[in-house]
């Protein structure tokens, strides 16, 4: 490891549900910058949605390789 600290399965699914609430936010301020023709707002709220995706995404990778083999997780296509 590259010396960061090892997270417990839940406080990985928990950091999943911050991150998640998170988004309820974005979409409000997208909503919001949508109503108001404001580009400049509805560009932070799309790069704001894209780091929430991939704050998900290296969560689950995480517990992927803490062995949580739970298939509702596995986002890769069937072979």
């Amino acid at each position: 490891m590259s010396g960061k600290l090892k997270k417990s399965k839940p406080g990985t699914y928990l950091s999943i549900g911050t991150t998640l609430f998170g988004a309820v936010s974005v979409a409000k301020q997208a909503r919001q910058a949508r109503q108001e023709g404001d580009r400049l707002q509805l560009v932070d709220a799309v790069v704001s949605a894209a780091a929430i995706v991939t704050g998900v995404a290296l969560l689950i990778r995480e517990l992927r390789r803490a062995g949580d083999g739970s298939p509702a997780l596995d986002v890769r296509a069937d072979d």
